[in-house]
């Protein structure tokens, strides 16, 4: 037992991996099929298993990380293998190690085609993400980031849908164009610390203490780089969230993939983005992130406008959700751009109710297209008199994505626009209320999610039944009810009670907002609020 828990991120990134190979060498020397699912799943099951671990108690290092492991990697360039957790990582790697064995039970019966193939990228995929998401060297963060590009890509080009190629593509060109812009300011910030310091680093812990000793600082002579790299890694970030303008890649991605890709994707990947924006460049270029905070907290209120709007037109069910997410995400972008305590944690616990949220729309919509092979509303109409069970549900659901109190989409939500409201980042004078016109733009949103989501629910579900091919489908089976309701207890449980996830996220949070807030010699008065 010590020897899991002294190596338990190493064992969640590797596990998946090992699984991966082993999927390839039953293929290799048995090629039987029958029991890749189960084998994939047993692997995905150990691995959420384990990563309830993260949640016993465990003494903090001195860098503020939990079950951290750091040695050498590439000593010729000073490049470590170096892991930890905190508030802002537990909660991210137990919802992918949640999510990831509800994905693989969707596909039980959908993938015909590759299914060796199939499920090493989806194991693969779990460790590249479980890597982004511990790792606290900036080189390593890099590779897991890169790597989990790869097997999406295939994912959506092989299992997609009838124009996966265009998708596949255009989610590879975006995502890794922004990719190598943050590479080169890596490279670039190894020889800034050099300079600095006369050791170049990769090692974000390195960094942090260097900046906090005073040795490095992106201001006066070192501004316009601190600037260029800071919108390098936002750039790269702000394309995986995906923020408005950049998020043409996210509904050709999502309506094109299989059930479990538009899952995954929704659930984990996004949340590359804005954990990364709230990890790297919060820390390491505070006083860009302050400086460029207005045109996030703009463009984040575009893309939860923009995404609501052109939601309500969609024909097509998961198109409709794909730009909700854009909405939703939104959302997570503004509250962290407030830079207040409300603000933040409200984003971090965003970050958490989209994934379960949207996570359980894109499975509701799979179930159906499994048995009509279309998602196109106009051939819907009166299913909650065929499929009650499966009505039920996804109203529940929608709901939730709604932000209904007492479900999880209300919290988030409230939190975000109520530190948006108490911030002070947008006052250019003192008598400044740019934050109180920017929370009730924010809050249409909201409005117009309800529209799009109920006018949406009332075609598809209500009425009569309006086509013959309707009238014989077969409501939920167990299998399907079972995969939805650890979702839907997780809905409830998170709006009704959020304490134990904020609570575990705080003292991460606090500590990035002083740091985003405190850097620059002298104390900064924005978004700051009592405690709660």
């Amino acid at each position: 037992m010590d020897f899991i828990n002294e190596n338990l991120l190493t064992i969640l990134i590797l596990l998946p991996v090992v699984g991966a190979i082993g999927l390839i060498g039953h293929q290799m020397f048995w090629k039987q099929e029958s029991h890749l699912k189960w084998a994939t799943l047993a692997v995905t099951a150990v691995v959420f298993l384990l990563s309830l671990l993260l949640l016993g108690d465990k003494a903090m290092s001195a860098n503020g990380f939990y079950f951290e492991k750091n040695f050498v990697w590439i000593e010729a360039i000073n490049t470590n293998y170096h892991v930890g957790v905190d508030g802002l990582s537990l909660w991210l790697v137990i919802l992918t190690t949640f999510i990831m064995p509800i994905a693989v039970i969707s596909t039980w019966h959908a993938v015909e085609k590759r299914p060796t193939a199939f499920y090493v990228f989806l194991l693969l995929l779990e460790s590249a993400m479980l890597g982004v998401f511990v790792s606290l060297d900036l080189l390593v963060f890099y590779l897991f980031f890169e790597a989990s590009l790869v097997p999406m890509f295939f994912l959506i080009g092989i299992w997609g849908g009838a124009n996966r190629v265009y998708a596949a593509v255009k989610f590879f060109i975006f995502t890794a164009f922004g990719s190598l812009l943050m590479l080169a300011a890596i490279i670039g910030l190894y020889y800034v610390h050099a300079d600095a310091t006369g050791l170049g680093t990769f090692d974000y812990v390195t960094l942090m203490n260097t900046i906090k000793l005073g040795q490095l600082s992106f201001t006066s002579e070192l501004a316009t780089a601190g600037t260029l790299m800071f919108l390098a890694f936002a750039l790269a970030f702000s394309i995986k969230v995906p923020l408005f303008p950049f998020h043409t890649w996210l509904p050709d991605a999502h309506t094109e993939a299989p059930t479990a890709g538009s899952v995954i994707l929704a659930a984990v990947l996004l949340k590359m983005g804005t954990y990364g924006l709230m990890r790297f460049c919060f820390t390491i270029f505070p006083e860009q992130s302050r400086e460029f905070a207005w045109i996030f907290i703009i463009l984040a209120i575009v893309g939860i406008i923009y995404g609501a709007l052109v939601a309500m037109v969609q024909p097509d069910v998961k198109r409709l959700v794909a730009y909700s997410s854009v909405a939703h995400m939104g959302f997570v972008i503004l509250g962290m751009f407030s830079f207040t305590e409300w603000g933040m944690q409200g984003a971090v616990y965003q970050m958490l109710n989209h994934g379960v949220s949207t996570g359980a729309l894109f499975l509701l919509v799979g179930f159906i297209y499994e048995r009509r092979h279309t998602r196109a509303i106009s051939d819907f109409g009166g299913l909650a008199n065929v499929m009650p069970i499966y009505a039920t549900l996804f109203v529940i659901t929608a709901m939730s994505s709604v932000g209904l109190p007492f479900l999880n989409g209300f919290v988030g939500e409230f939190m975000i626009m109520l530190g948006m409201w108490k911030s002070t980042i947008l006052s250019v004078t003192a008598t400044a209320n740019w934050n109180y016109i920017a929370t009730m733009f924010a809050g249409t949103g909201v409005i117009f999610a309800a529209v799009y989501l109920l006018w949406m629910i009332q075609r598809v579900f209500f009425g009569k039944v309006t086509k013959d091919e309707n009238r014989t489908l077969k409501d939920l089976s167990y299998r399907e009810i079972g995969l939805m309701l650890p979702l839907l207890f997780l809905m409830v449980y998170m709006g009704v009670y959020p304490k134990p996830f904020l609570d575990r996220s705080r003292d991460a949070v606090v500590t990035i907002q002083e740091k985003v807030l405190h850097r620059s010699g002298g104390t900064i008065a924005h978004g700051t609020e009592g405690k709660h």
